[in-house]
């Protein structure tokens, strides 16, 4: 960094929302002295720094749950079978009160694994699902409590083996110069099977306790000077536990990418630079893909190889290209998945990976795969760009100059109140850049390819001057809708701007504007 101290950066993904998702907030007190960001009702500022360390998160993207397949007692369906013997069910009744119409009353079971989920009267079973959030302690957030008065990093670290839920990796960083990260959560441990299917509830297929604190990922002052994390595969190669098989892979080596370069050149990182990188739209994908479009035709056979092959790999919201790309990719991905497994659902195959497809395209080039050659895949590629190219011109327009990305990616705020307001507290809709891919997560969903979730909080954290940080928050720190914080945050946050975030008493005081003391009654008086 330009300071010679730690900047630490974060921006987690989760869904946009209106009000905002996160509310910011500067706690000073006995003891207390924070800032950063919660979630309404949830307890602590989860994302922030106090007057000696800096902390951020993002998913730890791990299996905190499984699911028993019960047998139950064809006399009795409120008993199931736990090893030899009949076990009685847990059942309660609720009463659930329906506008309009009369209560409803429901019935709830329970086995030694929890709540029972399904159940066949037919075929005597149920499934029931064991979650780690009913274990004690394991309320959300609850150990920023915690992290808020930590000092340093064995304090963090006392207050990570608190962390249980959510399962997150949480960065770190301090005023004495030191960086580090620990992954956090109350994962279960599986001796004799992985998690991913259901399992018999009868016996053997019980957790055997959680993973320590010390045996999930940590990292403190590596040599290369930086720590990245972005839902990415933290775990090692032969790690022991099975904890999870989910992992994003693009963002992450985007960001160790610029880290790196910037590390060999010797570049010196500032805020501007976090907040650039914060909301950079290089898509990994995209190169990888055009890349195989050169292997196939290095001279454009069309005008949409043209566009395509003279473009950069930035998902701009103005780009042309951007929009081509974004249509192809899921046309190609669909037909990948099809080759792959053509009797596949639509559902299953839009659980499938991104990457998973990449792969098979790229193995496919390579030869290494006997049921689909090189040229099948060049003719994939040339048929499924035809497509994309269609569905464009369908959408925009035939003159390829005039499309633009963020006419079709776009981010509208919708009020819980939408229809009881006919939308007139709505915000939006905002033109977006970026992708599910790139650093500035702009998560895509379905075919009108609007944004469902991202980065509705940022914060740049500055160790060497608490003062120097930046944040910004969407839509506005108000839920009141017509007051001025209602959206005042929102065209700086569509810019991909921030404000300071200020720390010492001084400069709170100076640029506040506006002051509310609220005194007990007999004071008033």
């Amino acid at each position: 960094t330009a300071s010679g101290k730690p900047l630490l950066a974060n921006d987690p993904h989760r869904t946009i929302s209106l009000p905002s998702l996160r509310y910011l907030v500067h706690l000073s007190a006995p003891g207390w002295d924070v800032i950063g960001a919660g979630e309404p009702a949830l307890p602590g500022v989860a994302i922030g720094h106090n007057q000696h360390i800096a902390w951020g998160l993002t998913i730890f993207d791990v299996d905190q749950q499984d699911l028993y397949l019960e047998t139950l007692n064809p006399d009795d369906p409120t008993q199931y079978r736990a090893g030899s013997q009949w076990k009685k069910m847990l059942v309660e009744q609720e009463d659930v009160r329906i506008k309009g119409a009369a209560p409803r009353t429901v019935t709830l079971k329970f086995t030694r694994h929890g709540p029972v989920l399904w159940e066949d009267a037919v075929t005597h079973r149920a499934l029931a699902l064991r979650w780690t959030g009913e274990e004690p302690g394991t309320a959300g957030y609850l150990a920023s409590l915690s992290v808020d008065r930590a000092q340093d990093w064995k304090q963090f670290l006392a207050a990570m083996a608190r962390w249980k839920l959510p399962a997150e990796n949480m960065v770190y960083a301090d005023d004495k110069g030191n960086i580090g990260e620990q992954s956090a959560a109350l994962v279960p441990i599986r001796k004799n099977w992985t998690g991913l299917l259901p399992v018999p509830g009868t016996a053997g297929y019980e957790w055997s306790g959680f993973i320590p604190l010390d045996r999930l990922p940590r990292q403190f002052n590596p040599a290369r000077g930086y720590i990245t994390t972005a839902n990415h595969k933290t775990i090692p190669k032969d790690y022991p536990y099975k904890v999870g098989y989910s992992w994003a892979e693009f963002r992450f080596a985007r960001l160790s990418e610029y880290f790196e370069d910037a590390r060999l050149n010797n570049k010196k990182l500032g805020t501007v630079e976090m907040a650039a990188l914060q909301n950079d739209v290089e898509s990994i994908p995209a190169r990888k893909m055009i890349a195989m479009l050169k292997e196939k035709d290095p001279q454009a056979s069309s005008p949409a190889e043209k566009l395509l092959l003279d473009w950069d790999g930035k998902v701009g919201k103005d780009s042309a290209a951007a929009l081509l790309y974004e249509e192809w990719k899921i046309v190609l991905e669909i037909a990948v998945f099809k080759q792959i497994a053509p009797d596949a659902s639509p559902e299953l195959i839009d659980a499938l990976s991104e990457k998973a497809a990449i792969a098979y395209l790229d193995n496919a080039g390579q030869g290494k795969v006997d049921s689909f050659t090189k040229a099948q895949r060049d003719a994939l590629l040339r048929t499924t760009l035809q497509h994309a190219e269609k569905q464009a011109v369908d959408e925009q327009g035939a003159d390829m100059s005039l499309w633009r990305w963020g006419k079709k990616h776009q981010q509208l705020f919708r009020h819980p109140l939408e229809e009881a307001t006919n939308g007139n507290f709505n915000l939006g809709p905002v033109e977006r850049p970026g992708d599910s891919d790139t650093v500035n997560n702009t998560a895509i969903s379905g075919l009108e390819m609007k944004q469902v979730s991202g980065a509705s909080f940022r914060e740049i954290i500055d160790v060497s001057d608490w003062d120097r940080s930046l944040a910004i928050n969407v839509p506005g720190q108000s839920g009141r809708p017509g007051t001025r914080h209602y959206a005042d945050l929102l065209p700086l946050w569509t810019a991909g701007e921030y404000f300071p975030l200020l720390y010492s008493k001084e400069k709170v005081e100076k640029a506040a504007e506006s002051k509310l003391e609220l005194l007990p009654e007999e004071v008033k008086n």
